[in-house]
């Protein structure tokens, strides 16, 4: 079953944590990204934790092994259950963090933004782009090999990608917008019911539940889409 993950991208401890009370028992899981942990480092992720939930810790790492098997290390002592790195660091990078996660991390690699279009990932990367999808898929081929858990990907790449690595590699589907909600900076979004549609094991949402006039309706509606989607994979 798919379950949703709620972005806390929120400027203090203090606005996530209210967020975290306001939302209570409805939601399990929570992701803490680059800019809450630049405010308030590893305290915030100790009061998530604390308050009984789940911490997806969001850094993408990219750097040369030794620098992110010493930032996987720190992760997993803190508790947190998901890690991201980086896909594009390359194949030593993610067998290093890997051998680094243990049995109680697991570790997911970015494979492509879901703010890029073809055009802009073609000139981060120096070549013509024809097909995003393709480059996803081979980003989540290096990291299957390389012995990760799974990926972040669009939804519109899952599609392609889930009958590729098959049922046990977790799919994280960022870009989450209900109907009629903003696509805000980001370029390739899914609704809820077509994210799980397409494979995804994770849904991260963020601004269309924490910047909602009422929070917790917005994540009801949320989920209760996500349960009428069904089984995660048409």
């Amino acid at each position: 079953m798919c379950e949703v993950i709620v972005a806390l991208d929120a400027p203090s401890a203090a606005d996530a944590l209210a967020l975290v009370d306001r939302l209570g028992p409805a939601a399990e899981f929570y992701k803490v990204g680059l800019e809450l942990f630049t405010a308030e480092g590893p305290a915030v992720v100790r009061e998530v934790l604390g308050r009984n939930k789940r911490v997806f810790l969001d850094l993408k790492l990219h750097d040369i092994p030794n620098t992110v098997v010493g930032a996987v290390r720190a992760a997993r002592a803190l508790g947190v259950h998901l890690l991201t790195v980086h896909g594009a660091g390359g194949a030593a990078m993610l067998e290093a963090a890997r051998d680094a996660s243990g049995e109680d991390l697991s570790l997911v690699a970015v494979t492509v933004l879901t703010s890029l279009d073809a055009r802009e990932l073609g000139q981060a990367w120096g070549k013509t782009v024809t097909s995003v999808p393709d480059e996803a898929i081979r980003l989540a081929e290096l990291a299957q090999e390389s012995g990760l858990d799974g990926i972040v990907v669009a939804a519109s790449d899952a599609k392609r990608i889930r009958p590729i690595v098959g049922d046990d590699f977790l799919l994280v589907v960022p870009g989450i917008r209900p109907g009629g909600s903003s696509q805000d900076d980001q370029r390739r979004v899914a609704t809820p019911s077509d994210a799980v549609r397409s494979g995804a094991d994770y849904l991260v949402v963020g601004r269309a539940v924490t910047r909602a006039a009422d929070p917790a309706a917005a994540l009801a509606g949320v989920l209760a889409e996500v349960g009428g989607a069904g089984a995660r994979r048409a």
